[in-house]
C-alpha cells in the first residue's frame, strides 16, 4: 500500500506557501520522480496528473511501479514571472535532498516529470542542474520564438508564453531564449523522453521535433515516442497506458544506470 504525504516546502518572500505531494510505495529507498503540472503557467494543480485521467491510472501507476512521486507547485504566472518558477522547481529539489530519506525515498538520483507547461520547467531545470538522472518531457513548448508563431486566437501579448515572460517572445528575446528548452542544450545534458501527439493543437508536434533535434545535435540521449493522432493531454487516447508505459520504462533505465 503506498502513502501519501502533503508538506510545504518553501515560502517564497511575499508569496503564499508552496506544497508538495509525496506519494511513496511500500519498499525503502525508491527512486524519485519530481512531477511539475499543465496548465499554461496560469493555472493547474499539483492534484492533477493531466486532465481527465485519474490519479489511479497516473500517479498511482507510477508508485506501483517502484517510484516515489513528489508532485510540485510552483507559482503561477499571475503570480510571478520567469524565472521564478525555476527558483521553486530548485526549492523543491533542495527540500526532497534534505527530507525525502525520512520518507524512505531515495533523493539521490530525481528524474523530472512534467506534462506541457511543466515539462517546459522540467526541461529547463534538467538542463541547468547537474544531479538530475533524466526529463520526461510530455508535449512541452521548445522553443517561445516558434511557439509565438502558433496562431491560438490570443492577442501577442495576452498568450500564456507572453504572461509568462512578461511580454511577445520577440520584444524580450534574450529572456525567451532563456526559457526555451531548445535554445538552452548543451554537451552533458541529461537523457530525455519526450513524448508528443501529432494533432496536438495547443503545443504543435513540432516543439518536441526541435528539442530532440537540439538534443541529439549535442549528443544527448533522447528517448522520442510518437503518439500519432494524439491529442494535448492526450484527450481522446483509449490506453493511456501505452504513453505511460514507455515514460516508467525510462525512468526505470536512467535510475538505474550509472552503476546504481
Amino acid at each position: 500500500m503506498s502513502s501519501l504525504f502533503e508538506v510545504d516546502f518553501a515560502q517564497p518572500e511575499g508569496f503564499r506557501p508552496l506544497s508538495l505531494d509525496l506519494r511513496t510505495p511500500e519498499s525503502a529507498g525508491a527512486p524519485l520522480i519530481v512531477f511539475l503540472h499543465g496548465g499554461g503557467w496560469l493555472r493547474g494543480s499539483r492534484k492533477v496528473f493531466t486532465p481527465g485521467i485519474g490519479v489511479g491510472r497516473s500517479f498511482d501507476l507510477i508508485v506501483a511501479a517502484g517510484f516515489a512521486i513528489a508532485s510540485c507547485e510552483y507559482r503561477l504566472s499571475g503570480e510571478a514571472r520567469f524565472p521564478a518558477q525555476l527558483d521553486d522547481v530548485d526549492a523543491a529539489l533542495e527540500w526532497l535532498r534534505n527530507h525525502a530519506a525520512d520518507y524512505g525515498v531515495d533523493a539521490s538520483r530525481p528524474v523530472l516529470w512534467g506534462v506541457s507547461a511543466g515539462a517546459t520547467l522540467a526541461a529547463l531545470t534538467g538542463l541547468g542542474r547537474r544531479d538530475v538522472r533524466g526529463v520526461v518531457d510530455w508535449f512541452g513548448p521548445a522553443d517561445l520564438f516558434t511557439m509565438a508563431e502558433h496562431d491560438m486566437g490570443d492577442p501577442p501579448e495576452k498568450t500564456r508564453e507572453a504572461r509568462w515572460i512578461g511580454g511577445p517572445a520577440a520584444e524580450h528575446p534574450e529572456i525567451a531564449r532563456r526559457a526555451s528548452p531548445a535554445y538552452q542544450v548543451h554537451a552533458g545534458a541529461p537523457p530525455f523522453h519526450l513524448a508528443h501527439g501529432t494533432a496536438d493543437e495547443h503545443v504543435p508536434f513540432s516543439q518536441s521535433e526541435a528539442l530532440a533535434e537540439a538534443l541529439r545535435g549535442v549528443g544527448a540521449d533522447v528517448d522520442f515516442h510518437t503518439v500519432a493522432g494524439g491529442k494535448h493531454f492526450w484527450q481522446g487516447l483509449d490506453d493511456p497506458s501505452t504513453v505511460f508505459d514507455a515514460a516508467i520504462d525510462f525512468c526505470s533505465r536512467v535510475t538505474h544506470s550509472q552503476g546504481d
